[in-house]
């Protein structure tokens, strides 16, 4: 190896997938078959440490409840339980307005789901309850499928504007049940089967974007309530705008008291939140702001009579004690399926983003699968007991987590909160407004608000996630949210692929003293290996970019394979027609030499003839139309001219000699055995014999066109963690088409998985042999140089007998 190739030369083994093999076959095979046999027994064997796992992953509050102590959690859990059960019940009751749902039903979904997931839930800080996003969801179900149209009294003929509310709300129950139980089963399916992965495909901005749409939506819900009048209901797409559009409408008949009360409460609300915050380092638990102001507003209510005097809508009756469980309405599940999914996606993704984010921070682990189940299991169970679907709510367990929370034992405190609530309590909310619950959804968006900063800080950070958030806040916002959430899913999974389809491509250096190949455009201290080009692409190749792969290497590699073999090609179709052309007068002349030579022999049968003595009869005695037909074969077939030395001996044969040369006049004498393989013609051979070989191989070297310094390219598969047929495809083409160039193609950094799927492919072959895939680039460079670098790019040129310019 060169001096200049000296960086590179490092004494260690070379490693490439058929050394791999060969040290992985080494092993047993009776060990190998005993270990799947093995497995295999394991797998299908049940043991009491095996079952009791099972049944502690499925159950997880048998690993911490028979450890819980009592003196370490009991009174954290109880003041959190506490905070988060006075939160439940201000929002049960106003975010069950949003699914357009009686508020007692708010309670009911403030009991059940946090009892259940406090069986099988692994987070130990996230509230299980009521949450705007999926309310509202649950609302446009509600609302389009029973609305106030369907509930409209007739008396005798005619059609009153009055609706039969009682009749509505208790099929909007339904609806809303079902939903949520087909929700919570399709959950527990895919927690069962391993599916809890699906959260990641809602990337941040997606989520960030679908939820400040959401609010949006929440506010033109909650727009009727606070000013007071009763616009019409609009489902399906831009449902969002008519609904605005009838709002601006009705505007010059908002009902002022009502205004005036949603108004009062809101900067109540607001006042009290930020005096809350800035004395929270001061407090031993934060202020319940929203259980005082509905307090507030209850007891101003009923002994001011805003109902009576003002016309103030209010709560309405709160039936005392628990409703019996029902099986829902299966006949809508077929109208609800695509709400469904789209909640159990939404919610599920909801509480395992905020789960993880209080398991990093207390440093314990939530099983992503475990809580697709706990949160299904929640809703179909709380399903049958007319609660609608749950999440997990961030101002709820903020306040759980900041109240010293240790376990999910406060969420059964809450419970008992929202139970004696339930029982006892629940009559005396009859009074309160809507338009204070209003409020108290109003002024807890306030967060989602604050997203609409995302803008900024997506422009200056990343215009492709700006475009996902943007996409998503659009398609809710007109499309309604499930339809909505299904585009921007879909938008950005495309965005996936167009990513992945034009990834960026690079040439790799050498860092001189290490093992490290890095980006020669980036990194100015990379050196290039000399006659080796590295070329690398940031994502997979497979069959939406495997032609810009293509494209990409012949541009890095400075080499236009399609012209250099358009032209060789032609050259070698020149050739062949020449040969053709050449054969044929060499037929021709074959058969007048054979001719002369037969007359000749004729006339001089038995005669001996010396070559020094009587080349001058021969030329005297012989036609001279043949003399000359003889030395016109040797002049242009460059040929040898044999004649018999002696006569023929008992056996048949003469002794014979030969004119070797251009020039028959200037030949040279020699004998048969001084002959090399090419210089004898046979005399009574065919033609066919004689003359047809086959078109050597024409390299584009010895064409004189082009000049190139390079002998091998590596392709660095490290970023591949896949391929397809259409990259195999590819890659055996680039192969094919650089080896007729003399360029050497090798992989580098393949993963196990890749190599296999090239195996199965059909990749490997005589030609490509798994001796082309190298460990690491490194052990590809190395090979490289050991068998093709022990030249300078000078002299290797000049071996190739390269004339011209370098591409």
């Amino acid at each position: 190896m060169d001096s200049g190739n000296a960086d590179y030369h490092i004494q260690r083994e070379v490693i490439d997938e058929q050394r791999l093999k060969e040290r992985s076959q080494r092993m047993d095979r009776s060990q190998t078959n005993l270990s799947i046999s093995h497995r295999l027994k394991k797998s299908l064997s049940c043991s009491v440490p095996k079952l009791k796992h099972s049944i502690v992953g499925f159950l997880p509050v048998l690993s911490w409840l028979p450890r819980y102590s009592i003196w370490d959690y009991g009174m954290p859990d109880l003041i959190s339980g506490i905070s988060v059960g006075i939160m439940h019940l201000p929002q049960g009751m106003a975010y069950a307005l949003l699914a357009s749902l009686p508020p007692v039903f708010g309670l009911y979904t403030s009991l059940y789901p946090p009892l259940i997931y406090f069986i099988f839930g692994t987070s130990r800080h996230i509230s299980i309850g009521t949450f705007t996003i999926l309310s509202i969801m649950i609302g446009s179900v509600t609302e389009r499928l029973a609305p106030d149209a369907y509930f409209l009294i007739y008396n005798g003929t005619n059609v009153t504007e009055e609706v039969d509310i009682i009749s509505r709300d208790l099929y909007r129950v339904q609806v809303a049940a079902a939903t949520t139980v087909l929700g919570g089963l399709i959950q527990v399916v895919l927690g069962l089967v391993q599916f809890g992965f699906v959260g990641t495909y809602l990337s941040e901005p997606l989520v960030r974007g679908y939820t400040t749409a959401a609010s949006l939506h929440a506010v033109v819900a909650q727009l009727k309530y606070i000013v007071g009048v009763s616009p019409k209901r609009f489902s399906g797409p831009l449902s969002i705008v008519y609904t605005l559009a009838d709002l601006v409408m009705l505007l010059p008949e908002t009902h002022l008291p009502t205004l005036l009360a949603s108004v009062v409460s809101i900067v109540v609300l607001i006042t009290a939140k930020e005096l809350n915050n800035a004395l929270r380092q001061k407090l031993l638990v934060p202020i319940p702001v929203e259980l005082c102001t509905i307090v507030m507003a209850t007891v101003i209510s009923f002994y001011t009579r805003l109902n009576e005097s003002y016309k103030i809508s209010v709560v309405g009756e709160i039936p005392s004690g628990l409703q019996l469980p029902g099986v829902p309405n299966t006949s809508v599940f077929s109208e609800v399926v695509l709400d469904a999914f789209a909640i159990a996606i939404v919610g599920y993704a909801i509480s395992i983003s905020l789960g993880k984010t209080f398991a990093l921070k207390h440093g314990y682990k939530v099983e992503s699968n475990q809580e697709l189940v706990a949160l299904g299991l929640s809703n179909t169970f709380g399903g049958f007991f007319q609660c609608f679907s749950v999440c997990s709510s961030m101002s709820r367990s903020l306040i759980q987590e900041s109240t010293g929370g240790k376990t999910q034992m406060a969420g059964v405190v809450s419970g008992v909160i929202v139970l004696v609530t339930v029982l006892k309590l629940g009559s005396l909310f009859q009074e309160l407004p809507k338009a204070v619950l209003a409020a108290i959804v109003f002024v807890n968006l306030k967060g989602m608000f604050k997203q609409y900063y995302d803008v900024v800080t997506l422009w200056r950070s990343s215009r492709i996630d700006l475009l996902i958030w943007l996409v998503t806040y659009v398609s809710t916002v007109l499309f309604n949210l499930d339809m909505g959430l299904g585009a921007s899913m879909g938008f950005a999974l495309l965005s996936v692929i167009f990513r992945t389809q034009r990834p960026s491509y690079s040439l790799l250096g050498h860092l001189p003293g290490t093992e490290l190949y890095l980006d020669m455009e980036t990194h100015k201290e990379v050196r290039e290996v000399p006659g080796i080009t590295i070329f690398h692409s940031s994502a997979t190749m497979y069959f939406a970019n495997a032609e810009l792969y293509l494209e990409a290497l012949k541009k890095k590699s400075g080499l236009d394979i399609g012209k250099m073999l358009t032209y060789k090609r032609r050259q070698e179709a020149k050739q062949r027609r020449r040969e053709r052309r050449a054969e044929r007068r060499a037929r021709r002349e074959a058969k007048r030499q054979k001719k002369a030579f037969r007359e000749a022999s004729q006339r001089s049968k038995n005669a001996v003839f010396r070559v020094e003595d009587e080349t001058g009869q021969l030329k005297d005695g012989m036609n001279g139309d043949i003399h000359r037909e003889l030395s016109c074969r040797e002049r242009e077939n460059n040929t040898v001219f044999v004649i018999p030395e002696t006569a023929r001996t008992s056996d048949g044969h003469h002794t014979w000699v030969y004119l070797k040369g251009t020039d028959p006049d200037t030949a040279t004498l020699g004998s048969v055995s001084d002959l090399h393989d090419g210089d004898i013609t046979t005399l009574d051979s065919s033609s066919e014999d004689t003359l047809s070989r086959d078109l050597e191989r024409i390299s584009l070297g010895s064409l004189g066109k082009w000049t190139w310094d390079i002998h091998s390219i590596i392709l660095d598969f490290s970023t591949a963690n896949f391929t397809d047929t259409v990259a195999i495809k590819t890659l055996r083409n680039i192969f094919h088409d650089f080896g007729e160039i003399d360029v050497d193609i090798y992989l580098a950094g393949c993963q196990a998985l890749v190599v296999e799927q090239l195996e199965r492919g059909g990749f490997f072959s005589d030609v490509i042999t798994e001796g082309r895939v190298f460990a690491t680039v490194h052990d590809a460079v190395l090979y490289c140089l050991k068998h093709r670098g022990a030249v300078t790019i000078h002299s290797y040129e000049n071996a190739l007998d390269i004339s011209g310019t370098r591409l």
